[in-house]
């Protein structure tokens, strides 16, 4: 087995990986009441789960500001068409967007430090519109990275291996010397696909095993 001694590069998948969601529901509740809107919490999860099985497909569609707030707009409406709210989409959209926060999963900053301080390159491959650089600055993740690609710079999405070959190509680093970890099939497809290492996420959990 590859051990960490022989790779260059270690790349992460973002949302489910290196940061989660918390739990947007309660917001989304309060904001809909400002509009005058009660909902059953489940059918409040319900109509965010839709949105979310829109989102994903259509992340790469967020590649610049006016094709990001369509794409905020058209989440919008599934989300409040799920739920048959009489509610314009474009005057709940920025309460939308602000109910998404994310933080830091458990030992992910400890494992980036730790691969840092071998002198691996570190990057993010993810299925993200524009703002997934931001996200990670938000929480301070970025001075850790030497590149972060999303679907919607790299133009097409996971498992397509061109994204994962756009990080690689950044980092200079050969495929058969990068390990890539993440949490779903389209991680794994798209980098045994580019030719890479993969492991599955938790990240501490990941990279334990190959110490």
């Amino acid at each position: 087995m590859v051990r960490l001694a022989q790779l260059d590069a270690v790349t992460f998948d973002a949302n489910g990986t290196l940061v989660g969601l918390v739990d947007p529901i309660p917001n989304l509740e309060h904001a809909l009441r400002r509009h005058g809107i009660e909902r059953p919490r489940a059918e409040v999860a319900r109509a965010f789960e839709a949105e979310g099985r829109y989102y994903m497909p259509r992340s790469l569609l967020g590649r610049d500001e006016p094709s990001l707030a369509t794409l905020h707009r058209e989440c919008t409406g599934v989300f409040l068409g799920e739920l048959e709210a009489d509610l314009d989409p474009a005057t709940f959209t920025a309460a939308y967007v602000d109910a998404l926060v994310f933080e830091i999963l458990p030992g992910a900053a400890q494992a980036l430090e730790k691969l840092r301080s071998r002198g691996l390159e570190l990057a993010v491959v993810s299925n993200w519109d524009l703002t997934l650089p931001d996200r990670l600055d938000q929480l301070n993740l970025t001075e850790s990275l030497s590149t972060i690609v999303s679907s919607a710079e790299a133009g097409v999405p996971k498992p397509d291996p061109a994204i994962f070959e756009l990080a690689l190509s950044r980092l200079g680093v050969q495929p058969e010397r990068a390990l890539h970890v993440g949490d779903g099939a389209a991680d794994e497809a798209g980098a045994r696909a580019t030719g890479m290492h993969f492991a599955w996420a938790p990240a501490p959990t990941a990279l334990e095993n190959w110490l």
